[in-house]
């Protein structure tokens, strides 16, 4: 039986609880330079790394028995149930916005085009008040989008490829990002209709790294290593922004992340420290999938009713939570039903 990377689950869990803050706090500082998790949005950067050096492990070995198709099916049984419940309460809230219904003049045929895009994660024309989103009912979609088409990279090009030919792949892709990073002042971009090319840009490098981290072997044991890692991600995602921030901020995709992954990858955790990693780690995929549709009428009720600092950050740390109770609630009573009931079909 395969060994099970835990410590790499409870950071994905990590990154998803900071990434939540992130765009809890958005609603005060909607600069990036102005909130104090300045750089948080690099933890989809940070899936993709860790995506593509667990999906190496998972199928590398036995892709040539499964078979490109069943592949696919077995990525959209493990991820697309919960985009669509993300989906749908996204078209819920867009509806019902008790903070925002004049700012969001809308048919509901066109809300139903918007849904029934969602559900298949197919870019869809932006909703009135959402930015000019690709994916105006969950805007997090986008970042799924680009790790499917990940997936169908890799099980057409990637798995054949061999060392050489994925460190070209992995370098090819690290300098694209260095030279768009150049030109940008954070990495914050590919959710929008005027952006969307910067997505697969910023899924290339960390998904293809990840997988050549895996090829490769690489391993680093330091004690501790899932609070450390943990820790260090924090420092990271809070760390100011500089002169070139772009650049500052491709070279930690690029240098930082895969060093955290093979210590991740490298690491034990026993005790209290296992229970929370895994616990973290479960949740991970739901309170990312599922938060922002809550952040859009969080963000409404702050510029209607512009709270004090203190009644802010009591309705913010109790969105947190109910971020996690959502979570936990809808993997055992949805995804994780829902999914064993899809592969007993499957297997059938």
């Amino acid at each position: 039986m395969k060994r099970h990377y835990e410590i790499l689950d409870g950071l994905r869990g990590t990154a998803a609880l900071l990434v939540v803050v992130f765009h809890l706090l958005e609603a005060r500082f909607p600069d990036p330079a102005l909130n104090p998790m300045h750089h948080a949005f690099l933890a989809v950067d940070f899936f993709y790394l860790l995506s593509g050096f667990v999906v190496g492990y998972a199928y590398d070995d036995r892709m040539a028995a499964m078979g490109i198709a069943k592949f696919l099916r077995t990525r959209l049984i493990r991820l697309h149930p919960l985009v669509i419940l993300g989906v749908l309460i996204g078209a819920i809230g867009y509806w019902f916005d008790p903070f925002a219904q004049a700012e969001q003049p809308v048919t509901f045929p066109r809300l139903l085009l918007s849904l029934g895009l969602g559900i298949l994660l197919i870019p869809a024309p932006d909703l009135p008040n959402r930015y000019g989103e690709t994916h105006s009912l969950n805007g997090p979609c986008w970042s799924l989008l680009q790790e499917y088409i990940a997936n169908i990279i890799y099980a057409l090009v990637g798995l054949r490829l061999g060392k050489p030919g994925l460190w070209l792949l992995v370098i090819t892709s690290g300098l694209t990002l260095l030279i768009t990073a150049a030109y940008l002042p954070n990495l914050g971009t590919g959710w929008g209709w005027e952006n969307i090319w910067i997505a697969p840009i910023r899924m290339m490098f960390p998904f293809f790294a990840g997988l050549l981290l895996y090829r490769t072997g690489l391993r680093i044991k330091i004690p501790f290593a899932y609070p450390l890692l943990s820790l260090l991600l924090l420092i990271i995602f809070c760390a100011p922004t500089f002169t070139y921030n772009g650049l500052a901020e491709a070279a930690c995709i690029i240098l930082v992340f895969p060093l955290v992954v093979a210590a991740g990858a490298g690491g034990h955790v026993s005790g209290r420290w296992a229970k929370l990693s895994a616990f973290s780690g479960r949740i991970s995929y739901p309170i990312y999938i599922l938060h922002y549709p809550f952040i859009y009428i969080f963000t409404h009720w702050f510029y209607a009713k512009n709270p004090a600092v203190d009644q802010f950050s009591t309705v913010a740390a109790a969105c947190l939570l109910f971020f996690v109770a959502l979570a936990w609630v809808a993997l055992r009573l949805y995804d994780e039903p829902v999914r064993s009931w899809l592969k007993r079909k499957l297997a059938a």
